[in-house]
């Protein structure tokens, strides 16, 4: 478990954070720019000391105020991959990766240079130096340096943000595979909300420099205050499920979600992989009997749980779909048509192509 409860005080920002969070997994601080997130994982790090508090990983306690305890950066074992890769410029990307080695010291390895260059795609690279590398690949080596310090926790603040949207989607799935094929776990800052969705276990919700709620990233979505931060387009609940059926020449696959089954947009898996979707409320069309002769894939069996206005001038409807929670946004005048209560059956409408870019495949587990 990573414990962090610390305040930290400056003249124009005050840091009052309080969490715990599994271990191993990929821990996202997230919330808008300015809501603390750099600041917490710097006090993580040690690179700043808390007024008051304490930092625990797993049995070993980094920081206790009230004890006196303040381990040392370098003495922590922690990797960091800052928004800039700040490599060496006047290294190889092999310099830059054996200086990773050389900070380990003693520590037992966690995965060999050989693994790291295959895992990350480095092998053409080796020769190169900072400057001839795009900024997708100098992240990836940034990666695979702060990987090969052998930490305990690997640290990483907005480290595609500088990126474009192309460098963004290269750099994306190695981060996935290092999450799927190593034990290390990790604390990523983020204001992406979709980043969030692909490679995170557990969310820490930030504003003001206060947690507003964390927990699973399914529990989380479903937060009143995440919606708030999110805004009105990307409010949705998020299911985990298994691909128990494949149609490779449609792109789509068949999810079993609670006692359910759902067909979504999604290539490129096996059967039996785990697939993070996320339902956008937008996309949820809801019917109080069940509907024959539309072209939407999905017509789901539901039972209203939550009618509640939100604040972007809608209602949000929650429902229990075979075990597993949706959202659906509809108009205060279809609510009055439809005259839904909580504990009313519902049908649950979702096209499959609503999912497209939704749906990423997570770690095993």
């Amino acid at each position: 478990m990573l414990h962090v409860s610390v305040s930290k005080r400056r003249p124009a920002f005050s840091l009052e954070a309080s969490f715990s969070a599994p271990l191993p997994g990929v821990t996202a601080l997230f919330g808008r720019s300015g809501s603390g997130k750099t600041t917490l994982i710097n006090l993580i790090a040690g690179l700043l000391a808390p007024d008051s508090g304490e930092i625990r990983l797993g049995d070993r306690v980094l920081t206790d105020t009230r004890r006196g305890i303040a381990v040392a950066v370098e003495q922590r074992r922690m990797g960091y991959v800052f928004q800039d890769a700040r490599l060496f410029p006047h290294l190889t990307v092999e310099g830059n990766l054996r200086y990773g080695e050389k900070r380990a010291g003693a520590a037992p390895p966690v995965i060999g240079f050989e693994e790291i260059v295959a895992l990350l795609g480095l092998a053409t690279l080796l020769q190169r130096r900072p400057r001839q590398l795009s900024g997708g690949e100098r992240q990836r080596v940034s990666l695979g340096r702060a990987l090969l310090s052998r930490p305990r926790l690997l640290l990483l603040d907005e480290p595609l943000a500088s990126l474009d949207v192309e460098r963004r989607e290269e750099v994306l799935p190695y981060l996935v595979a290092l999450r799927d094929r190593l034990s290390v776990p990790m604390v990523y800052v983020s204001h992406d909300f979709e980043e969030v969705l692909r490679l995170a276990t557990h969310v820490v919700l930030l504003d003001a420099g206060r947690v507003l709620a964390h927990g699973a990233v399914s529990e989380m979505s479903l937060d009143p205050q995440l919606q708030h931060i999110v805004g009105p387009d990307l409010v949705g609940a998020v299911l985990e499920g298994v691909v128990t059926r494949l149609d490779a020449q449609r792109g789509t696959a068949e999810l079993a979600v609670g006692t359910g089954a759902l067909q979504v947009a999604l290539r490129d898996v096996p059967l039996g992989a785990r697939v993070r979707l996320q339902l956008l409320a937008r996309d949820v069309i809801l019917a109080t009997q069940p509907i024959q002769g539309l072209s939407v894939r999905n017509a789901l069996a539901s039972t209203v749980i939550a009618i509640a206005d939100d604040e972007f001038g809608g209602v949000l409807v929650k429902l229990d779909v075979g075990g597993a929670l949706v959202l659906a946004r509809i108009t205060h005048a279809a609510r009055e048509a439809l005259n839904l209560q909580p504990g009313d059956a519902a049908w649950t409408l979702v096209k499959a192509v609503s999912t497209r870019g939704h749906a990423f495949r997570i770690a095993p587990g």
